[in-house]
């Protein structure tokens, strides 16, 4: 609902008079104190109204307050490189923001005082937002995504893992995210203008060829597409951009492949259908309480034949 461009005695708009709506929403939300804005039935409804302001699916606006005293907030590496735990009031999984001063998607920020003076900017990772983050939360013993690597991220919608992913690689690693929807791909775009390791693909994964001058060999892949020949889509990627060895990691969402069944048949089906397409899955976690019905799979593309026998020895 847009608000209204100019308010009476209860000024919508971005601007409010004795209802204080705008941005800053007093009583009235994102629109309109006691005004009626478009439509809006009155009463302060305004976009969620009561004053919770604009973004963020009705949770109030992310981004505010929080973690706010640095010098309380303790920050220790996670056993995953390149990521962080804050610990103050509350915990929260954290990267190394790659552009200070730069948030992604409203998200909270946390400035740490370095012993020299210097002062180190973390931006916080919500597992509600993002399936990796889920993934290490939910105790997945290895992500493969380091300090680095070359990561060939499918399904990068906006870019909000897409903006952690980069913080964890860091300047001397790369991040090729593809995304087919043309909206979300603004929005990553804009996302990459800043980050110079991100190189934001708009294109379908089904069709590897057309953005093979673009990718080179890569290290990992990550894989949220939520699509039914989800397998199939990243098995036609590692032939072409993952070097043998290498490892992937994948987001199955079951509703999306088989909604009549199960959610542990259909990861159990998925697990097969990465085995014949030389996928070796090593670990499986669920995305509880994250996500509901999702698990994640990660493991080794065409394990080279030493660290069969070894493991066979």
């Amino acid at each position: 609902m847009r608000p209204p461009l100019t308010g009476g005695r209860g000024g919508g708009g971005f601007s409010g008079g004795r209802g204080g709506g705008g941005f800053s929403g007093g009583r009235g939300g994102s629109s309109g104190g006691r005004g009626r804005g478009f439509g809006d039935r009155g009463r302060g409804r305004g976009m969620r109204g009561r004053g919770r302001g604009e973004p963020g699916r009705g949770r109030g606006a992310p981004g505010r307050g929080g973690m706010k005293g640095g010098s309380k907030v303790i920050v220790e590496p996670h056993r995953h490189a390149g990521v962080f735990i804050a610990k103050g009031k509350e915990d929260a999984l954290v990267t190394k923001n790659l552009v200070p001063g730069e948030a992604v998607y409203n998200e909270k920020r946390i400035s740490v005082q370095n012993e020299d003076g210097t002062k180190t900017e973390y931006r916080v990772w919500n597992p509600f937002r993002s399936k990796l983050a889920a993934a290490i939360l939910g105790g997945v013993d290895n992500i493969y995504i380091k300090p680095g690597a070359k990561v060939l991220y499918l399904g990068a919608a906006s870019g909000t893992t897409v903006s952690h992913v980069s913080d964890i690689v860091g300047p001397e690693g790369c991040v090729y995210a593809v995304e087919f929807s043309h909206r979300s791909g603004r929005d990553l775009v804009n996302m990459a203008k800043k980050r110079t390791n991100v190189i934001p693909i708009i294109e379908d994964a089904r069709h590897p060829t057309k953005y093979r001058m673009l990718v080179g060999m890569v290290d990992v892949i990550f894989a949220d597409v939520a699509q039914p020949d989800q397998a199939r889509i990243v098995a036609l990627n590692a032939n072409f951009f993952l070097k043998t060895g290498g490892h992937f990691v994948i987001s199955i969402k079951a509703n999306c492949i088989d909604s009549t069944v199960p959610a542990e048949a259909v990861f159990q089906s998925e697990v097969k259908k990465l085995q014949q397409e030389q996928f070796k899955p090593a670990e499986q976690v669920t995305l509880e309480p994250f996500e509901r019905d999702h698990a994640c799979v990660v493991g080794t593309y065409r394990a080279p034949k030493k660290v069969k026998a070894a493991t066979a020895a």
